[in-house]
């Protein structure tokens, strides 16, 4: 089964999805806390500043807001050149505040950091570089080149050269520290967001999967008393008109067809709109309908169980839920690709837990990405070997971060691990075993008998027509 597509969702900026107007409230308040900043240091700390340039870049941010609001919509998304664009403005506009009030040696100058941790966490990688590299720029110029800090009293306040020099290290060392930190926590999010959005999208089609297996065992159980009919009517037509052939074949003809019907709807489906077979099913067969799709590509797969589980006690039936089969099928999809000849699915279950065994006779999974495997968007560069067997795919690990989150959701836990050393070399005595995946439920958790999530049993009628 083909992966959903989630181009749409990882092909979207994520500076697209910011709206002018959260830029616009957080200009307002950095503005009304520059107003407030610039008022206490002169009026209550008696500071000389330059009021009138200082109060100019804060009138720029203020005309700059305004123009916003009564130019654009609300409800206006910024592109990825807006959103710099408008970062890059504060971050100018700050720095020359800073410029006018002592540089380095003004506290406030650590607010530098807030422009490149938000485009760290919106713009692109690009953008976000510019921004760190602009700011970092600044910083080391707002070391050399400001206005000093003077008192009332004509005194200058500043802070020992060291102590500026410690600033500035500092202030670079955070802009690098933050913006990588807030870039890659940022990407995190979004690629676990992507993700996340695709196992929705394969678990709703894999629900309408099993949706249409009812409608059609409620089309197979409606249409059965009109073909009977058909059936009937056709049949006292073929006596009836003895005498003229010509007709007469039409109506065996007829006869013939519906009979066809039936035999459709009977392959098609049971009988009744709520089939219980639907919701419930052996656990080899849950098994075996989850792999069907990937059981002729080529490969050979083998399905065993343990005999004397098997023995002992009966086969347990477990609930037909979509995320259980669309997981173990994306697991025998991932086991298909990379064997070599062979897929083994093994089943064991006792009285308290049910397991299955996925394994092939492939190379197995990378060993240094073992830790990671069920991570979304997992890409490792190709070898020499892989690009001769496959040179066609692209692995991202989606599909395993897929079967692995659904599997999860109903209750199981997932092992992956190696049958054998992939730098080995291959034992020849003994079948080579290359990446197994086991699953394993706690057997109340999917057990369709017994517990809090057994089905009703019902009797099924067949179609008799």
């Amino acid at each position: 089964m083909a992966q959903p597509d989630i181009s749409l969702l990882t092909g979207q900026q994520r500076s697209n999805w910011i709206r002018l107007r959260t830029m616009i409230l957080l200009r307002w308040v950095a503005i009304c806390g520059q107003l407030v900043a610039l008022t206490v240091a002169q009026r209550y700390y008696g500071l000389q500043l330059e009021l009138g340039l200082c109060y100019l870049a804060v009138g720029v941010s203020v005309i700059g807001n305004l123009i916003a609001i009564f130019v654009f919509p609300e409800n206006k998304r910024l592109t990825e050149t807006e959103n710099l664009l408008m970062v890059m403005f504060d971050l100018l506009q700050l720095a020359f505040l800073l410029f006018l009030t002592g540089g380095l040696h003004n506290p406030f100058a650590l607010l530098l950091l807030g422009p490149v941790s938000i485009s760290a966490a919106v713009l692109t990688t690009r953008s976000t570089l510019l921004v760190g590299g602009t700011a970092i720029v600044l910083v080391t110029l707002l070391g050399e080149f400001h206005l000093p800090l003077r008192t009332q009293q004509g005194f200058i306040l500043r802070i020992p050269d060291l102590f500026v020099f410690g600033n500035w290290i500092a202030l670079v060392i955070a802009i690098c520290f933050f913006g990588a930190y807030s870039r890659r926590v940022t990407s995190e999010i979004h690629s676990m967001s992507d993700a996340l959005s695709a196992t929705q999208m394969a678990l709703s089609r894999e629900q309408k999967l099993t949706d249409l297996g009812g409608v059609v065992a409620a089309a197979a159980h409606e249409l059965g008393t009109p073909l009977a009919t058909i059936k009937l009517t056709s049949a006292e037509l073929i006596e009836e008109l003895d005498d003229r052939p010509e007709l007469r074949e039409d109506a065996a003809l007829i006869r013939e067809q519906a009979d066809r019907c039936r035999d459709i709807l009977r392959d098609m489906g049971r009988a009744g709109k709520d089939d219980l077979h639907l919701r419930q099913a052996p656990l080899m067969t849950v098994v075996q309908e989850a792999a069907e799709p990937h059981t002729h590509r080529g490969k050979y797969v083998h399905y065993t169980h343990d005999p004397d589980a098997g023995d002992e006690i009966d086969q347990p039936a477990i609930l037909r839920k979509p995320e259980i089969i669309h997981g173990l099928r994306n697991l025998v999809q991932n086991a298909v690709d990379f064997a070599a000849a062979n897929v083994w699915i093994e089943a064991h279950w006792t009285a308290d837990t049910i397991t299955l065994r996925i394994m092939d006779d492939g190379r197995g999974f990378p060993p240094q990405l073992l830790g990671r495997i069920g991570d979304p968007f997992v890409r490792r560069r190709k070898t020499r070997d892989d690009r001769q067997q496959r040179p066609e795919y692209e692995g991202m690990g989606l599909g395993l971060f897929i079967a692995k989150t659904l599997l999860e959701r109903s209750g199981a836990e997932l092992t992956f691990a190696n049958g054998a050393d992939p730098f080995a070399r291959e034992n020849t005595e003994l079948p080579h075993v290359g990446a197994i995946v086991e699953v394993s439920w706690p057997r109340v958790k999917i057990d369709a008998r017994e517990g809090e999530n057994a089905v009703a049993q019902g009797q099924n009628e067949p179609i008799t027509v």
